[in-house]
């Protein structure tokens, strides 16, 4: 017999049925998901950090859950609720909406997943397009004797994210092949000193982009392999992007005191802007300097999101700005990166 004495006693993990907690889908799951901390957990889940926009979103004569943005890729995320086993009726509807409100990222949250609706998403994201992402999450709460509840989310079908990427992929110019080798080398050195930072996916694009909390923002890292220069950016799109720029440039000095001199871009005649930070005689071609590039990018990536993020978060979209216009939530215009 062990003489190990445990210093206290351990508790044993106990599984809530879900609808002891929330009575109703609709009144009491949905609204509760919908708060920032239980989508970010979602998001963590699934990879993608979220943007609630609406609840109940209107399509037609019927209703999606939950409506989101992308933060990353400003694009639709559709999240529809079934607190119960899923049902043909469920599928149906999350091809309507996803239709309706154009989303190309679908998450389908239930109790339980019948092996044939399981089935139906992984078909989903071998037939459709690379643009097409499907999830089926599980939904669970546990404790440890009288401790609070805890919900847990579980993936039981993802996009099978290789196979779309070597379709995208399968036929690609010399340009394309060096981006995609750049930053694959730049994920690589993001994921092995992560920080805060999410590592962004290999794309064949001279840009890879990062989150900072709202749509239509976001902190890019670009490369011209022509001009030999890299750079860090803030990027701000959309119908507010001017005004969103006057409120930052008002604190412009704080901001450079985190990242240094940048170049402000307010990008006249057009409607996005850029604030940017610039290392010139940077070649992309050069792979035995792309480790010094890299760690050049990931620095200030870092230091962008310190000087960014707290008034990104706090930007005010009616400040000294009435769009003639005012747009509903399906009409806001995808942002666009502008390239030199």
């Amino acid at each position: 017999m062990s003489d190990i004495t445990p210093k206290s006693q351990l508790g044993r993990l106990e599984q809530v049925n879900v609808r002891d907690y929330w009575k109703n889908e609709a009144y009491d799951f949905t609204p509760w998901l919908a708060q920032p901390d239980n989508l970010e957990l979602l998001g963590d889940t699934i990879g993608i950090e979220l943007e609630f926009v609406s609840m109940e979103k209107a399509v037609g004569p019927f209703s999606a859950d939950i409506l989101c943005k992308n933060t990353v890729t400003d694009e639709w995320v559709l999240i529809e609720n079934q607190l119960e086993k899923t049902d043909h009726s469920h599928l149906g509807q999350i091809i309507t909406y996803a239709a309706g409100l154009q989303a190309t990222s679908i998450v389908w949250i239930a109790q339980r997943f019948t092996e044939e609706h399981r089935a139906a998403l992984d078909w989903l994201n071998e037939h459709t397009n690379e643009k097409m992402r499907f999830w089926g999450v599980t939904v669970e709460l546990w404790k440890i004797g009288v401790s609070a509840l805890a919900p847990k989310f579980n993936i039981l079908s993802r996009p099978n994210e290789w196979s779309k990427e070597v379709a995208e992929h399968k036929e690609l110019n010399s340009s394309q092949t060096l981006y995609r080798n750049y930053w694959t080398a730049f994920r690589d050195v993001i994921e092995a000193n992560p920080g805060n930072l999410k590592a962004p996916a290999p794309s064949t694009d001279s840009w890879v982009s990062f989150a900072v909390g709202k749509a239509n923002v976001k902190i890019a890292t670009v490369g011209s392999h022509t001009k030999k220069w890299i750079r860090v950016e803030l990027y701000l799109g959309g119908i507010y992007a001017k005004n969103r720029y006057a409120q930052l440039l008002a604190h412009k000095e704080t901001i450079e005191s985190l990242t240094g001199e940048l170049d402000w871009q307010e990008l006249l005649g057009k409607q996005d802007c850029r604030i940017a930070l610039f290392r010139h005689n940077a070649d992309l071609a050069n792979q035995s300097d792309w480790q010094n590039q890299h760690e050049w990018l990931r620095e200030n990536v870092k230091n962008f999101h310190q000087a960014f993020a707290p008034l990104v978060n706090q930007l005010n979209d009616a400040m000294n700005f009435v769009p003639a216009d005012e747009p509903n939530d399906d009409e806001q215009p995808e942002i666009q990166m502008i390239s030199d």
